[in-house]
């Protein structure tokens, strides 16, 4: 048959010099194969290093993270993850305060523990605030509930007794070894709540503040440092929030972590009984800024709304610190 005009002409017979060897290309293809999987398996090997380091990155992170992750259930329950031992500090043996109870984890497997003081309120004992010592204690704190040098010190004392608690705690305690001394927190009572703002003004080295049900003739604290919640009761007439709770929340400098709870059909002293909605807030913010743990973000932030216990709550979020 005749060829077509745009036909290419017959191949010549035997090998072509100019075409490239079989083996050659083959062999290329065998390299590059080669090294597609070499590549594919160093970066399965990396994923894998990646993978087994990502625990270590986050501990290393934040080494001051304690307990299990935290559940509603786990901050609302009367008792944490960790049993608790406590030791009586006499007044006799100690100078600038009272004297307490110290509440502390058992174990020493987890390290040391950031510390709080708590501070009784007017004509009030440790006994007043006892409730907290060991419910703080068991989520992984070392808790100092104290006795003031009277009853009637005011809250600018109980100020200086608080700090005076924690040196204590932290320098010549039995406990002291148990402690990480740069991180701290301080918590009161009506006057111990004043006494815990002016704690925080004194020393802005402290991680947190808590003032339950604060008096104080002090209204303004635009000089505190310190991530503070403000727990208010809307029933109290003793140190009622108008005049009390809600203008310190208000005077602390906007650029802080702060958060401001009110508490609902409560009065001046529900601090002084077994309350979960007090524990469950005190224990996140506690968590959050002395342990920098932010597992407990999620019970700060978004705010918590108003419910059966909480009539309003303020703050900024996300929290910075």
């Amino acid at each position: 048959m005749q060829q077509p005009n745009n036909a290419s002409p017959a191949a010549p017979v035997g090998p072509d010099p100019s075409a490239p060897r079989p083996h050659r290309f083959t062999n290329r293809l065998v390299r590059a194969g080669l090294a597609v999987l070499l590549a594919a398996g160093g970066l399965v090997a990396a994923q894998a290093a990646g993978a087994q380091a990502a625990p270590a990155r986050a501990a290393a992170a934040n080494p001051y993270e304690r307990g299990p992750a935290p559940t509603e259930s786990s901050i609302e329950a009367a008792r944490g993850p960790y049993a608790v031992s406590q030791t009586t500090v006499s007044s006799l043996s100690v100078s600038g305060f009272g004297g307490g109870t110290v509440y502390y984890p058992t174990s020493t497997s987890d390290g040391t523990f950031g510390a709080v003081a708590i501070s009784p309120g007017y004509t009030a004992y440790q006994s007043s605030i006892a409730w907290l010592g060991p419910r703080l204690a068991s989520q992984g704190f070392v808790v100092f509930t104290i006795d003031t040098l009277t009853t009637l010190d005011q809250p600018d004392s109980r100020g200086r007794q608080l700090l005076a608690a924690l040196d204590y705690l932290t320098q010549s305690s039995s406990v002291r070894t148990r402690i990480d001394s740069s991180r701290l927190g301080v918590m009161g009572h009506s006057m111990g709540g004043g006494g815990t703002l002016e704690a925080a003004k004194s020393r802005p080295s402290l991680q947190a503040a808590i003032p339950l049900t604060g008096w104080n003739l002090d209204k303004t604290w635009p000089e505190i440092k310190t991530p503070t919640l403000i727990v208010g009761a809307d029933g109290d007439t003793i140190a009622p929030v108008a005049t009390h709770s809600e203008p310190f929340y208000e005077s602390l400098p906007s650029s802080l972590d702060k958060a401001y709870l009110e508490l609902n059909g409560a009065t001046h002293f529900t601090p002084n009984s077994s309350n979960t909605t007090i524990a469950k807030y005190s224990i996140s913010w506690l968590k959050r800024f002395i342990d920098n743990d932010t597992r407990y973000e999620q019970f700060l932030c978004p705010l918590p709304r108003p419910s059966l216990t909480i009539d309003e709550y303020r703050g900024n979020c996300p929290h910075t610190s």
